[in-house]
């Protein structure tokens, strides 16, 4: 039997058994943003645990200061993540790009997320290291630094919390956004995804970021035994 031209025999064979894309670097633009959205993620659950403990300061004192502790590594590797896209994009880095920066309000937003997530951070551990002895100024700093900072990620928030489910889904299967299709050959391969590589790096640095936050939990929590006795007002 004549094979028909431009077809060899046992090709669909091999269309089907070729194997998808492998895993793309470190993940790029598209990494960053995984890294960035499951940090998030995380961040949420333990900002909604601090929360709660302000409902009763008092009586949730050292789980407070413990929760504000242990956010410390999260924080860091967040805002780490944010100031490498800003870095990349800005100095031309072809993947961020085409990605593009983010919306304007959002970026207008980002230096005052930054300054007051140090300021909140700050001189809770300012307050943490004096004691009720150092209440003024830093209380104060505190409470208000905390007002501009909660209204901003509330913006930040309702901006990105659409785009997060998909975006953990996608690092859950560690496929890569966009590319699923077809196989070159007319569909003898099917639906296929590329990977996007980089995933182990990201999980074991947001693993790092809780145990280091959670060591300076432990070793700080003891702070908070003053606080008791000459507490908040």
């Amino acid at each position: 039997m004549r094979v028909s031209e431009g077809l060899t025999p046992g090709a669909g064979v091999h269309r089907a058994s070729r194997p998808g894309p492998g895993p793309r670097g470190s993940g790029g633009a598209e990494g960053n943003e995984r890294l960035t959205a499951i940090t998030g993620a995380v961040l949420l659950v333990l900002l909604a645990a601090e929360g709660f403990t302000i409902l009763s300061l008092r009586q949730l004192l050292t789980p407070h200061f413990f929760i504000g502790m242990l956010l410390l590594g999260p924080v860091a590797l967040k805002a780490g993540s944010t100031i490498y896209r800003f870095v990349r994009y800005y100095t031309g880095s072809a993947s961020y790009r085409r990605k593009g920066p983010p919306a304007l309000l959002l970026r207008l937003l980002g230096p005052v997320i930054i300054a007051s997530t140090a300021a909140v951070f700050g001189t809770g551990i300012a307050l943490a290291v004096t004691g009720p002895a150092g209440r003024p100024p830093w209380l104060f700093l505190h409470k208000a630094s905390f007002v501009i900072w909660f209204c901003a990620m509330t913006i930040h928030v309702l901006a990105y919390l659409p785009r997060l489910p998909s975006l953990l889904a996608g690092e859950a299967r560690g496929a890569a956004a966009g590319e699923a299709g077809n196989r070159p050959g007319g569909g003898y391969g099917g639906p296929a995804a590329a990977a996007l590589g980089g995933r182990g790096l990201r999980l074991a640095l947001l693993v790092a970021s809780l145990v280091a936050g959670l060591a300076i939990a432990v070793l700080t929590v003891h702070l908070a035994a003053p606080w008791h006795f000459g507490g908040p007002r």
